[in-house]
């Protein structure tokens, strides 16, 4: 059996489009039949996908030529909001600040890196505050709401479970773009950490959902019976995903690495 082929990353470059910079990924994939040009729309960058390694600046041209429909599709959605000071970023459907307080060692020993401070001790928006190296709030940023959904997750969905009468294989959280849940056959269930953004009505629907999967592998009645038994009113949580859930992949969103450790000029990083 032949092993697929992953694609390189070849180059980075930009893209001026409407004084906006965006950020170019150009990979090689044997398998493409064609230069392809695809928009990341949670990540404002765009990525191009050449079968040959030869034509890396021919694909780089085939981009710019399409900056019009580049344009045109990133007009679609606002751009991404790294992990780093200052950043407003929504926790379980609020809004919250992210806060670097410096390396201070005693509050990471008794709260952690990464602590949540609520807005009635700021006297303003509730604060996620970071300590440490100023290069690593990305990533620690990134870990901390990780932690929150999986916890939370494995919290609402082993709740479901028993309420429906099944039991999970095992239950994972991970970076998803396409969806936001998922139930194999072998019972594992897998969701985006990106739930842990949404208010928490909508984490508590998607893990019912997903759960209900183990149940009836389909979008039937009984199915959708099932979900209501357990969320009555489910449809305003399906309307938020729908209109406000792909935004929430803009959030954290770092394209072109900037914030992935090693980059010096501006603090915090990855």
């Amino acid at each position: 059996m032949n092993k697929p082929v992953k694609p390189a990353s070849l180059h980075f470059d930009y893209l001026q489009i409407g004084g906006r910079t965006v950020p170019v990924t150009v990979r090689h994939n044997p398998r493409a039949k064609r230069v392809i040009v695809r928009v990341d729309l949670a990540a404002g960058s765009v990525q191009v996908t050449t079968p040959s390694k030869r034509n890396l600046g021919k694909a780089l041209l085939f981009a710019r030529e399409q900056r019009e429909w580049i344009a045109e599709r990133l007009h679609q959605v606002p751009p991404p909001v790294p992990f780093r000071n200052g950043a407003h970023i929504p926790y379980r459907g609020k809004e919250n600040i992210i806060r670097y307080v410096g390396v201070r060692r005693e509050d990471a020993m008794a709260k952690g890196p990464v602590w949540r401070v609520r807005s009635v001790d700021t006297g303003g928006l509730p604060e996620i505050r970071v300590t440490g190296h100023p290069d690593f709030v990305q990533r620690r940023v990134t870990d901390w709401l990780k932690m929150k959904a999986r916890d939370e997750l494995n919290e609402r969905a082993l709740y479901y479970a028993d309420m429906f009468d099944v039991r999970p294989s095992r239950i994972t959280v991970r970076d998803t773009t396409t969806r936001w849940g998922s139930c194999s056959p072998s019972r594992a269930l897998s969701f985006s950490w990106r739930l842990i953004l949404a208010p928490t009505y909508v984490l508590d629907y998607v893990a019912a959902h997903e759960v209900a999967h183990i149940r009836h592998m389909n979008h039937g009645p009984r199915f959708w019976s099932l979900v209501e038994e357990a969320i009555p009113n489910y449809e305003p949580a399906k309307r938020w995903l729908e209109i406000n859930g792909p935004g929430l992949h803009r959030f954290g969103a770092d394209p072109v690495g900037i914030f992935a450790g090693g980059y010096r000029g501006q603090h915090p990083a990855r």
